[in-house]
């Protein structure tokens, strides 16, 4: 879905909710309230469809103009336990009338289907907040298995919440009388009761999900009526039990965003219409050569739809095949890539260096994920960090690329492969499971605001010998780039080697000579140094003397969004920071040092051990501190904002 809006505007993500009464619509008993912003959690077993219900919430909310952003959470298992806290499969959106970075820390509403949902979520909900409730579901054995031995809706347990008990399972099958469907079929259908009611509480639009769902099931148009009608239920659902007698506004965020034609988009969605885009520019077909693995393999789906672009995908039989292949449809003359998640990239890692050995344009995409081994395959991190930069053996720098926010990954993409294909290297570029799955409004571009990324393949010789005659010299390079000719195969006279074994500099003859190879160990460290990157850019406001903050945040990929979060609230409660994002962090800016040097205190936040921070000691030999957290989810801005206001004042 697509909106349009204009102006620009930055507010606050910290900001309270608002409460501006207004009269109500419709019932005239019914009151309506404004709000700022709103965060709704839905939370079920993985069977539920809670993953289907915030994604159609999401759609209607990013039609109706609000910014959004989204934090699906979901067991690894295809069918996890039902009604156990390891099978709790939720989903979180945060949308509002002005610009957001974040998901949000804690949800003003918890849509709980069964008694797992609302143990595994309880923690998160604040006081006062609202609580709908599956009352369905709340008996004997499902709460036994979750460990209540009494009812927390009757125990008293949640008297600090305001909570909703509804039928849900009830109200839906009596909804589906009509229809003739078994039970258990009709009971599948309860989601869409609850999308329903959640979509009258805060006045979504309802045209688009009855479409969706019709399209969805148009081979099983009774499925598709049944989901229609459960879902018309539990808005009028809402709209006539006395237990709602508020409902709530969010108006659009029109002074959120540059004027354009906007859609919801999630990062691995971005990424892949990236490569499209990227392929399209450089006028080169797209080649994926992939193995499917959580959180990648949407990449794989999305670009094995768009043949009619020039894609061509090739699932292998495993991570090593899937790279191989795309190695050789760079040699081929292709926009080559191969998506993967840590685990592949371990498998990976000789072609990798194979990629460097060969000096060809491949792009390499790590939807990192929780680790080591399969660690925790849908949860996030961003642990891959030390292994781009060093997971090969020998001397095999490669550049690094990091989206910051799910719209991002478009940028990100191209931004890759313009690296790759100017200078004919391997390029990693490190999305993350929280980017991937996540999802916010991202503004279309107009074709000619994209980058010309159009190469020039080798043609004929490009070297004379010393008794005049011309010959191809495969590894002769470009004294700007250092990236050397990109020779198609069958092209008449350019016929040359290649292979794993250190090439001789110029002709890419077979070379063991000790002082050729220190020669091109160094070449291909100063081609990946040289690349061209954007200045580190600091935003860091002065006050009315000229003086700026004395702490610095450094951060790199998703962090993003929390971390400016979190400086907004520090600044918003009088203190002075500073924050940088790094996308590039192989090379780094070139004035990343200089940056840092400015600052007395140095704090990188990251979802790993610190990594960046290692990495940012070594090279700029400054005391950067870390903040870290591994706990597969990502952090919280009033988290981060504590961290940040005791930095200041140690």
């Amino acid at each position: 879905m697509t909106s349009q809006v204009s102006s620009t505007a930055e507010q606050a993500d910290g900001a309270l909710v608002g409460e501006q009464r207004s009269p109500g619509s419709g019932d005239p008993g019914k009151e309506v309230r404004r709000l700022d912003r709103v965060i709704i959690r839905f939370a079920g077993d993985s069977g539920d469809g809670m993953q289907l219900t915030g994604d159609r919430f999401t759609s209607e909310t990013a039609s109706f103009g609000n910014d959004l952003s989204t934090l699906p959470n979901f067991p690894a298992e295809i069918r996890a336990p039902a009604g156990t806290l390891p099978g709790v499969s939720s989903f979180q959106l945060h949308f509002a009338d002005h610009d957001i970075l974040t998901p949000g820390d804690a949800p003003n509403v918890l849509v709980a289907m069964n008694p797992a949902a609302l143990k595994a979520n309880i923690g998160d909900v604040p006081r006062g907040a609202e609580i709908i409730v599956n009352t369905d579901e709340f008996t004997k054995r499902p709460m036994a298995k979750v460990g209540y031995a009494t009812s927390p809706l009757e125990d008293g347990s949640l008297e600090a919440y305001n909570v909703h008990p509804v039928p849900l399972t009830t109200l839906t099958i009596e909804a589906l009388k009509e229809f003739g469907l078994s039970r258990k079929e009709a009971e599948r259908s309860k989601n869409m009761f609850a999308l329903g009611l959640l979509s009258w509480m805060y006045h979504r639009p309802t045209e688009g999900t009855e479409k969706f769902l019709r399209a969805k099931f148009a081979k099983k148009p009774d499925i598709a009526e049944a989901n229609v009608t459960a879902f018309r239920a539990g808005w009028n659902f809402g709209e006539t039990t006395e237990d709602f007698a508020v409902s709530y506004e969010v108006a659009p965020a029109t002074a959120a965003f540059p004027t354009g034609t906007y859609r919801n988009i999630s990062g691995n969605l971005a990424l892949s219409y990236g490569l499209i885009a990227a392929s399209q520019q450089a006028d080169l077909p797209l080649y994926l050569g992939s193995y499917p693995i959580t959180p990648a393999s949407d990449i794989l789906h999305e670009l094995s739809k768009h043949k009619n672009f020039g894609v061509r995908t090739f699932q292998a039989e495993d991570e090593i095949a899937g790279i191989g292949a795309a190695l050789g449809a760079a040699f081929g003359g292709s926009l080559a890539v191969t998506t993967t998640s840590g685990p592949g990239v371990a498998l990976k890692s000789e072609t990798i260096g194979l990629a460097v050995s060969l000096e060809l344009p491949l792009l390499i995409v790590d939807i990192q994920r929780g680790g080591p081994s399969t660690g925790l395959p849908t949860k996030t991190e961003q642990a891959d960090l030390l292994q781009a930069m060093y997971g090969r053996n020998g001397e095999a720098p490669v550049p690094i690329v990091a989206p910051k926010t799910p719209a991002d990954c478009f940028d990100a993409a191209l931004d890759a492969a313009r690296i790759a294909l100017t200078y004919r290297t391997p390029v990693l570029l490190l999305s993350d499971g929280y980017l991937a799955n996540g999802s916010e409004p991202w503004r279309i571009p107009e074709v000619d605001e994209l980058p010309d990324l159009r190469v020039q393949f080798a043609a004929g010789p490009n070297h004379e010998l010393a008794d005049g005659t011309e010959v191809f010299w495969p590894y002769k390079r470009d004294p700007q780039t250092l990236a050397r000719p990109w020779a198609v195969p069958g092209t008449p006279g350019l016929e040359h080697r290649i292979g794993g074994i250190e090439k001789q500099d110029g002709t890419g003859n077979i070379s063991y000579d000790p002082a050729n190879h220190d020669f091109m160990v160094r070449t291909r460290q100063a081609k990946v140094d040289g690349i061209e990157v954007p200045d580190a850019e600091v935003d860091d406001p002065v006050d009315e003397s000229g003086r700026g903050a004395d702490t610095l945040v450094v951060g790199w990929g998703s962090t993003y969004g929390p971390i400016t979060a979190a400086v907004r609230r520090v600044r918003g409660a009088g203190e002075r920071i500073a924050q940088v994002h790094l996308r590039h962090l192989n090379p780094f800016p070139r004035n990343l040092g200089e940056v840092l040097g400015r600052y007395d205190k140095v704090i990188v936040p990251e979802m790993n051990l610190g990594q960046l921070a290692t990495l940012l000691r070594a090279r700029y030999l400054v005391d950067a501190r870390s903040h870290t957290q591994v706990s597969g989810m990502p952090f919280k801005a009033e988290q981060l904002a504590e961290v940040f206001k005791e930095a200041i004042n140690d």
